[in-house]
C-alpha cells in the first residue's frame, strides 16, 4: 500500500520538482534555456566555480552546524533554502540584462544556488530519512523517476519563458510540497534529538565507519567534475552530459524499483563503486586513443552513474540515520561534502588541462591518468589493501541500503507456518558483538529466522539478538555504540513488527522455531 500511496504523494513530485530545478541550474542545465550570445567562457566558467565552492561548502558547513548548533542549522535550513534558489535563479536572470554587472551577478547567483540546493538537498534528506525505509525509499526513487519527464519538457517551452519558470513556478512549488510533506514528520525520534553533542562517540564512530564510503562516492563525484570541465570547453559534450544525467536517473530509478517488486536484496555504495570501477577506469585510459564520439558516450555514461550514485547516497545516509540514531543533516553534510569538494576539484582539472596542454590530444592524456589514479587509489583504500580494514566496532555490516519486495508473498493456507530458509553469511564478517554477525548457534539462527519472515532490518536483527541474550539498553548501547533512545527506538520497532511486548514474548517466539 505503501508503494502506491508514494507514486502521487506530494513528496515525490516535489522533490522532482526540485531535481528539475537542480539540473537546471547547479551544473549549467540552465544553460541551454538562456540566449547563447550569454554563454561566454568568463560566464560560465565564473558561475560554476562559484556555485561549486558555495555546494561543497554549505554541505560542510551543515554538516558541523548540526552537530554543534542543531536547532539553528535546522532553523535557517528551513527558512532560507527556497529563497537562496529564488534569489540565485534571479540573478542569473538580471545578468543577461545588466551586462556591467554581468560577471558579479553570476559569481552571486552560482554561491545562492549552491547554497540553497545544498539547504534543500538537505531538507528532503531529513524528511525520506524520517520515514519508514519501505516508504522513504521508495518516494525517493519515484521522485527521481519523475523528474527527467518535467526537465525534458522544458525544451518545449519557448526559451524565453524557460529561465524564468524556474524562480516562479518550480522553487515555490517544491517549497510547497516540503511544507506539505514535513506535516507527516515524526520528530519523536533519536536521530532529530537537538543535543548531538551528548553522543560525540556514536557520531565518530560513524564519521570512522563511512569514510571510506563517502571515499568512494566522492571518487565517482570526481570522475564526474572532469566530464563537466571538459564539457565546459566543447559545448557539443554539454548537451550530452545535461540530458544523460537525467536519462540516468530515470533508468537507475526505473531498474531498481523493477527489481525491488520482484525480490529482496541489500547493496552498500562501496560495492556500488566496485562493479563500476572497472568499467570507468577503462573509460578513462581509452579517452586519449578515441574520437569525439567515444567522449561524448563517456561523457554520457560518468553523469548516468553519478545520477545512480547521488540517488544511492541519500538512501545510505537514511539508512545510516535510522539505524544509528544520527542527524540526517549531519550524516549527508558528511557525504556531501566529500563528494561534492571531489568533484569540485575534478572540475577544475577537467577545465584547466585543456589550457595547460591545448596541443592535439595530449590534454585527454593528462585527464586519463590523474582520473586513473584517482579511482585506483580510491579502490585501494575502500578494499583495506591500502589502509588495513579496521572490523568497525558498532556495526555487523555496515548499514546496506536494504529493501523488501514490495510484491506480495503469496502462500497456501497449509504454508502460514513455513519460514524461508535465512541467507548465507560469511562468518568473518565484522561483528558488533561476539554473538551477533553470523548463525553461531541456535538463537542466532532463530533470529535470522524472524528477520526473513518479519521482514526486520539487519540493525533491528542484531538488536533482537542481544535483546535475546539477555543484555540490558545501556550494554545494547555500549556494545552497538549507539545511545540508549536509539536502542528503545528499535526495540519498539521490532515489538511492533513481531506483534509482542516484552522481552519473555521474544523468548517464547523464538522457542516456537524449534516446535
Amino acid at each position: 500500500m505503501a508503494h502506491r500511496e508514494g507514486i502521487g504523494h506530494a513528496s515525490s513530485w516535489g522533490y522532482a520538482c526540485f531535481l528539475t530545478v537542480n539540473a537546471t541550474s547547479v551544473w549549467g542545465g540552465i544553460f541551454p534555456f538562456l540566449p547563447l550570445e550569454f554563454q561566454t567562457i568568463e560566464v560560465t566558467l565564473t558561475f560554476f566555480l562559484a556555485q561549486a565552492v558555495a555546494l561543497g561548502g554549505a554541505f560542510v558547513a551543515s554538516m558541523w552546524g548540526s552537530y554543534y548548533f542543531p536547532h539553528g542549522a535546522r532553523r535557517m535550513m528551513v527558512s532560507l533554502s527556497a529563497i537562496l534558489l529564488f534569489l540565485g535563479s534571479a540573478c542569473l536572470i538580471a545578468a543577461m540584462y545588466v551586462a556591467p554587472a554581468a560577471l558579479v551577478l553570476v559569481a552571486a547567483g552560482g554561491v545562492l544556488l549552491g547554497i540553497g540546493c545544498a539547504g534543500m538537498f538537505m531538507l528532503w534528506q531529513r524528511y525520506f530519512a524520517s520515514l519508514p525505509p519501505r516508504a522513504g525509499n521508495f518516494r525517493l526513487i519515484v521522485g527521481t523517476a519523475i523528474a527527467p519527464f518535467i526537465y525534458f519538457a522544458l525544451y518545449l517551452v519557448p526559451i524565453a519563458l524557460t529561465a524564468f519558470l524556474v524562480p516562479l513556478v518550480f522553487v515555490p512549488l517544491c517549497g510547497l510540497c516540503v511544507a506539505l510533506s514535513v506535516r507527516e514528520m515524526r520528530f519523536d525520534q533519536p536521530m532529530f534529538e537537538d543535543v548531538p553533542r551528548q553522543h560525540p562517540r556514536v557520531y565518530r564512530q560513524a564519521v570512522a565507519d563511512y569514510w571510506r564510503s563517502a571515499l568512494c562516492v566522492g571518487s565517482l563525484a570526481f570522475a564526474g567534475g572532469v566530464i563537466r570541465g571538459v564539457a565546459l570547453l566543447h559545448e557539443e559534450i554539454s548537451a550530452v552530459v545535461n540530458g544523460a544525467s537525467m536519462i540516468g536517473a530515470l533508468l537507475s530509478a526505473a531498474v531498481l524499483l523493477v527489481l525491488w517488486y520482484r525480490i529482496s536484496f541489500r547493496f552498500g555504495l562501496t560495492s556500488v563503486f566496485r562493479v563500476v570501477y572497472p568499467v570507468m577506469i577503462t573509460g578513462f585510459l581509452l579517452l586519449p586513443f578515441q574520437g569525439p564520439v567515444y567522449l561524448n558516450l563517456f561523457a554520457a555514461f560518468t553523469y548516468m552513474v553519478f545520477s545512480l550514485v547521488q540517488m544511492l547516497m541519500m538512501m545510505q545516509c537514511a539508512q545510516i540515520s535510522r539505524d544509528r540514531g544520527i542527524n540526517p543533516v549531519f550524516i549527508y553534510g558528511f557525504f556531501g561534502g566529500v563528494a561534492y569538494i571531489m568533484q569540485s576539484g575534478g572540475f577544475l582539472l577537467g577545465w584547466s588541462s585543456g589550457l595547460v596542454a591545448p596541443a592535439g590530444s595530449q590534454w585527454l592524456f593528462l585527464i586519463s591518468m590523474v582520473s586513473s589514479y584517482v579511482l585506483g587509489l580510491t579502490l585501494l583504500v575502500a578494499t583495506g589493501t591500502l589502509f588495513r580494514a579496521v572490523a568497525a566496532r558498532g556495526t555487523v555490516t555496515a548499514n546496506p541500503i536494504e529493501f523488501t519486495a514490495l510484491a506480495p508473498q503469496v502462500r497456501g493456507a497449509g504454508d502460514t507456518a513455513t519460514v524461508p530458509a535465512p541467507p548465507k553469511r560469511r562468518r568473518n564478517r565484522p561483528s558488533a558483538s561476539e554473538d551477533a554477525g553470523a548463525i553461531r548457534d541456535r538463537i542466532s539462527k532463530q533470529c535470522l529466522l524472524l528477520q526473513q519472515s518479519h521482514g526486520l532490518s539487519l540493525r533491528e536483527t542484531e538488536v533482537m539478538e542481544l535483546i535475546a541474550r539477555g543484555n540490558s539498553m545501556a550494554a545494547i548501547a555500549e556494545r552497538l555504540v549507539i545511545s540508549e533512545n536509539t536502542v528503545r527506538t528499535h526495540a519498539k520497532h521490532i515489538y511492533t513488527k513481531l506483534d509482542i511486548h516484552k522481552r519473555q514474548e521474544l523468548l517464547d517466539m523464538l522457542h516456537q522455531l524449534d516446535a
